[in-house]
């Protein structure tokens, strides 16, 4: 079943003991073209690469290394231009691009380029190298993100906000504040992806079907020439693991979950009965039959694209937990779920970068609401603190105050003097009790709050500068390269 398709046959990678081809059925089910063609210059940039290894062990000489290359250039111009596809009788893409040599080379030179290399070794490798290309598109997109929050928690200035714990107003915090909030763990995103890539740098190219080869091809100048800095300590775990691409699958989840949690927020902030922000109309969208609505789409799409990312991690995870060692089938879908997520992010993540970076804020409603809801009583209880009070003391003090306040239907700010007199008899003079009300305003509230970390204007405007330099830091990796001199980009075929 290995015949040149020149003629028209049928070609497999695999034959000799078979007495027939596949069933119908066991080729619908066999096939996996339909999503792992994107892969196929990948694998082309490995064929070189395995050519020249070819050629240095003497399996081909320097005209045959010399037509091989050329075949192969050719036949990424056709892949690429779209000349040449997978057929329905193609198992998968690797199968598909050696009918496409054969088509060029002939069966003479094309059919050794096969030698010392198994479909296990060349996937395992593939997929490396796709997921590293694409998790610096990520990173890019992250960092990018990342830097309009920054952007827009400049423009915050000193604009104070309802701070909220349990969904409960808890104390004022800056705006800006907030946005960070979302920054950092998106750097952490990105942080993770560069130090994924320490341990993807590695080329399982050369370990065979799982032992190895025989042929005296070596496998660190093949590793090279994809953009690998060394090769797999064993050829076994080299093939057959794929840890490598679950935790990429976990970082990709993980990123959606925090796009996720700055999508609740912007949703709930855009409700009427919240009125923080007001989203572009570009950015938004209206309903089929409610003139007035502006919905805020791309957050709702953004919360519900993380379920899907998680579930492609929680589907990858599941198949690989009932391996043995060394490869099985089952590892043909390690690629969908990470195809899916790269996907999803790169569609999601330039349209909500585009949504934060035009969404204006209601800065007046912000400071309106920032003191409500007793978020000052913690400013009252620490005012008690550093004025001789335990703070078990202070705490049932600043209660009590809520409680009067509550029951009068008023704000903590509207209490009369003689309402903190009588609540702090016990512990204060009568004269020293009304200063509490240095610390009844949002402005105070939040300068007081000047530890490292905290919401003060200094303490933010630092960090703001962190993140600054944090993101030009990452931008080493997300604008590095990958890819090793085997690969080749379409644009540069076309010179």
């Amino acid at each position: 079943m290995t015949e040149s398709t020149t003629n028209g046959e049928h070609l497999a990678l695999w034959g000799g003991r078979f007495k027939s081809g596949p069933s119908p059925e066991l080729a619908r089910l066999s096939k996996s073209t339909q999503f792992d063609w994107r892969l196929a210059d990948d694998d082309i940039a490995g064929s070189r690469a395995h050519a020249r290894a070819l050629g240095r062990a003497g399996l081909l000489t320097a005209d045959e290394l010399q037509r091989m290359e050329d075949a192969l250039d050719e036949l990424q111009r056709r892949v690429d231009s779209g000349a040449f596809a997978p057929i329905e009788d193609d198992e998968d893409e690797a199968t598909a691009l050696e009918r496409g040599l054969l088509q060029i080379a002939g069966d003479e030179l094309g059919g050794k380029l096969r030698a010392g290399r198994s479909r296990n070794d060349q996937i395992a490798a593939l997929i490396r190298m796709w997921l590293r290309r694409h998790s610096r598109v990520i990173a890019k997109m992250l960092l990018g993100l990342a830097a309009t929050l920054t952007e827009q928690a400049e423009k915050a200035g000193r604009t104070v906000m309802p701070g909220r714990t349990h969904m409960q107003h808890a104390q004022p915090v800056l705006l800006a504040h907030q946005l960070m909030a979302h920054v950092w763990p998106l750097l952490r995103d990105v942080e993770r992806l560069a130090d994924w890539d320490k341990r993807i740098d590695a080329s399982p190219y050369g370990s065979g079907a799982l032992a190895g080869n025989t042929l005296g091809l070596e496998p660190v100048a093949v590793a090279r020439e994809l953009g690998f800095s060394k090769v797999t300590a064993n050829s076994i775990d080299g093939t057959a693991s794929r840890d490598l691409v679950a935790e990429f699958a976990f970082i990709a989840a993980m990123a959606g979950v925090d796009i996720s949690r700055l999508s609740e927020e912007i949703i709930i902030w855009n409700t009427q009965e919240f009125a923080f922000v007001r989203l572009d109309d570009a950015y938004s969208t209206g309903s089929s039959i409610m003139p007035q609505k502006k919905n805020p789409d791309i957050a709702e799409l953004a919360r519900g694209k993380s379920g899907r990312l998680i579930g492609d991690l929680a589907g990858l995870l599941t198949t690989l937990k009932g391996l043995p060692t060394a490869y099985a089938r089952d590892l043909q879908e390690d690629k969908e779920a990470v195809f899916d997520q790269v996907d999803t992010l790169e569609v999601l993540l330039p349209a909500f970068t585009g949504m934060v970076g035009t969404m204006v804020f209601n800065k007046e409603r912000l400071e309106a609401e920032a003191s409500t809801g007793f978020a000052l009583a913690t400013d009252i209880a620490e005012w008690l603190v550093k004025n001789g009070v335990p703070f078990r003391h202070a705490h049932e003090l600043s209660g009590a105050c809520v409680k009067i306040a509550e029951d009068r239907g008023q704000e903590l700010w509207d209490l009369a003097d003689d309402d903190f007199i009588e609540v702090f008899k016990e512990f204060l003079p009568a004269d020293k009790a009304p200063e509490v009300r240095e610390v009844l305003s949002t402005e105070g509230s939040v300068s007081a709050r000047n530890g490292k970390g905290g919401t003060s204007p200094l303490r933010v405007r630092e960090q703001i500068v962190s993140a600054k330099t944090a993101i030009e830091q990452l931008r080493a990796f997300a604008n590095s390269v990958s890819d090793g001199p085997a690969y080749k980009t379409p644009e540069s075929l076309l010179k």
